[in-house]
This record gives C-alpha cells, sequence and structure tokens, in this order.
C-alpha cells in the first residue's frame, strides 16, 4: 500500500515497559472534562519510544477527563427503588439508580465509566493482582479510576473485602460461576454478564444493571458511526491488519472472535487469511501467520514483553515483510485485550493514528 504518512520515533526517556504502562493512558473522545483535583494526570510520565523495532501507539495521550458526567437514569422499568434485571444467573432486583458499586471484571468497570458512574464505584478487581502505577487499577481509564480500591485479582474476587465496602450492587462476568454468585448475592444485589454474544452485548448487560441502558445504547450507535467514519477517510479495506500477542513463553494471534477483532472490523479493516478463522499459536521459528501489510503487537504483562523483544530481534521475524517496510506498532494490551465502548475507542484512536503510517 503507498506510504501516505509516516511515524516518526524518537529516543525512549524510560524503560519500553515504562513507556507501555504509560501507553495505556487512552482518551475517550466526546467525553467531559473531569475536575483536576479528581483526575490528577500529571504525575504519570509519558514518552515516545520503539520497542523491538515497533512504534509505540497512543502512550502520548491525556488521561484527564475520560469519563463522562452521570448519565440520566433510565426511566422505564423501574419498580419502586429497584428494577429487574435479567442475567447469566437469573433475574436479580437491583437498585434503580445504584449508589455503591463494586465491579469484578474490565467491561464492568470500562461501562461504570463510559455512563458516568466511575465515581461510585467502591471495589474493583484488578487485572494484575501485583500491578502499583499511580494506583490499583490500569490507567487507560484515567487516574481517577486508577485509585479505585482493589478486591482483589479478576477472576478470585476477596469476598470479605466486598463485604467491608458494603455496596448496593455488584456486577461481574459468568465466568466466576455460580458459587461466587451465590456469596456475592448475600452481600448485595448482584449481576454477571454473559460474554458469548460479543463486547457490544455485555456492554449493554453492564448498563442495564447500572440503570443507563438507554445512553448505552447512545453510545454504540456513536461508536458505529465514528468506526465507519475512521474506516473510510483511512481506506481501511485495503489493509490486512495483524494482531499478535506475546505471552510469557508463547505468541498468539487474534482470531475473528477477539475484542480486537470485533472492532478492526467494525473500523472495515481486512484481516490475514491466517486469522480469519481462529486465534492460532505460533512458535518462535515459524511466525509467517503474524504476516499483514502491518501488524499490531501486544504483550502480556513484563514477561510477555521480554519474551516478545526476543522473538522480535530474531532472524524469523525480521523477515516478515510488515517488519522490513516499518509497518509494526505496540499497543496496550489491556485496552486491546479488554472489553468496552471506552477500550473501543482506544482501539479506534490507535488505528486512526497509525493504519497508514511507518515507523522509521
Amino acid at each position: 500500500m503507498p506510504k501516505q504518512s509516516r511515524m516518526t520515533s524518537v529516543f525512549s526517556v524510560r524503560s519500553a515497559a515504562v513507556a507501555l504502562a504509560a501507553g495505556s493512558a487512552l482518551i475517550l473522545s466526546g467525553c467531559t472534562d473531569a475536575p483536576a483535583s479528581s483526575d490528577d494526570a500529571s504525575t504519570i510520565v509519558r514518552s515516545t519510544t520503539v520497542v523491538a523495532g515497533a512504534g509505540v501507539v497512543g502512550n502520548n495521550r491525556e488521561t484527564v477527563g475520560l469519563c463522562p458526567e452521570t448519565a440520566p437514569v433510565d426511566p422505564t422499568g423501574v419498580e419502586g427503588s429497584v428494577r429487574p434485571v435479567g442475567h447469566a444467573e437469573g433475574i436479580s432486583d437491583v437498585p434503580a439508580d445504584p449508589m455503591r458499586i463494586v465491579v469484578l471484571d474490565p467491561a464492568s468497570l470500562d461501562a461504570a465509566c463510559s455512563v458516568g458512574l466511575w465515581e461510585r464505584v467502591v471495589g474493583a478487581s484488578t487485572i494484575d493482582p501485583d500491578f502499583r502505577g499511580d494506583g490499583d487499577q490500569e490507567l487507560y481509564l484515567g487516574t481517577g479510576i486508577a485509585e479505585i480500591p482493589s478486591v482483589g485479582a479478576v477472576g478470585s474476587p476477596d469476598i470479605d473485602m466486598i463485604k467491608a465496602l458494603s455496596p448496593d450492587l455488584i456486577i461481574g462476568a459468568d465466568a466466576l460461576g455460580p458459587g461466587t454468585y451465590d456469596a456475592l448475592s448475600d452481600i448485595a444485589a448482584t449481576v454477571f454478564t454473559t460474554s458469548d454474544k460479543g463486547w457490544k452485548d455485555t456492554f449493554l448487560q453492564s448498563a442495564a444493571a447500572l440503570g443507563r441502558g438507554d445512553t448505552a445504547f447512545g453510545e454504540l450507535a456513536r461508536f458505529s458511526a465514528d468506526a465507519e467514519r475512521v474506516g473510510r477517510d483511512a481506506n481501511a479495506t485495503q489493509t490486512q491488519a495483524s494482531a499478535v500477542r506475546f505471552l510469557p513463553d508463547s505468541i498468539v494471534t487474534d482470531g475473528p472472535r477477539t475484542f480486537a477483532s470485533e472492532v478492526l472490523t467494525e473500523i472495515g479493516v481486512q484481516r490475514p487469511p491466517s486469522q480469519r478463522s481462529e486465534s492460532v499459536t505460533l512458535s518462535s521459528d515459524d511466525v509467517s501467520a503474524a504476516e499483514g501489510d502491518i501488524v499490531y503487537v501486544r504483550f502480556d504483562g513484563d514477561a510477555g514483553q521480554t519474551y516478545g523483544t526476543s522473538v522480535m530481534t530474531g532472524t524469523h521475524w525480521e523477515d516478515l515483510g510488515a517488519v522490513k517496510d516499518g509497518r509494526v506498532f505496540a499497543v496496550n494490551d489491556t485496552v486491546w485485550s479488554g472489553s468496552g465502548i471506552v477500550a473501543a475507542r482506544a482501539i479506534l484512536a490507535d488505528v486512526t493514528n497509525s493504519l497508514n503510517a511507518y515507523v522509521s
């Protein structure tokens, strides 16, 4: 494809790991600004760098004002002070306008941000139990959310910690199972979302539990319109984008059902033939299935980045056409492996700034 723009790389002011951590600060377009005192981004270190020849995308955006003001409560479906909500474990009567919320998965936290309820979240599970950046939570949702206390790692919530927070609503994912659901339901109204119908459906379920389903529908409509515009402006249908994730000891491509793939598809970006049917695990000495007009790479933590760097500085990786053309970009793993409208808009911004770019 023709070189329509060129990304200029500069030296790293910190290690690549710090740059990628800072890279999680991604802006949600159209959100109102939060007060600086409640969401101070001044302590975030940002740099533009290169990781093993890949240009880092999205590490220089502001973290203030990511979450909009509180959205209006849905006017329908309220029965007294509660609202019945169907979910993976049945039907629960939840507060019509919850005030003390605990969220147990990234999609629910993303939803709380997108409908303006993040300041009501009193506790949230963390992706990495050892993560200590500017707070317990990942930074892509803003520094205010990063300060929300952890209630344990995603997949293993601490029941006693949750109980001590006296929530009136708990939202998690069906992967936690019936046993955990029963334990949480003894504390407060609990909703478990399902994830088998794609990220949009999960987002709508979370928003409905938060009493903001109408707002969620509107946000999805706006996102679809923006994705179509970005794809049209970037001539996305002419580009085959490969998406590759480095785990601590393996390499996996994104199949069509992953969150990142669904967003890329909505933008109109094409995928290489090897990534159109399912995710594929690659070996370090045969990375041919990672080939594309452009390659987006991400790393599962420090160990994933260490392994990924070793692969990306090897001869097999360097033989890829996209590598030779300077068309490999590192993106934030939490965002591209996540779920939700804020993360989707962050991917949209990443694609906007890189689809027709080159690393030099």
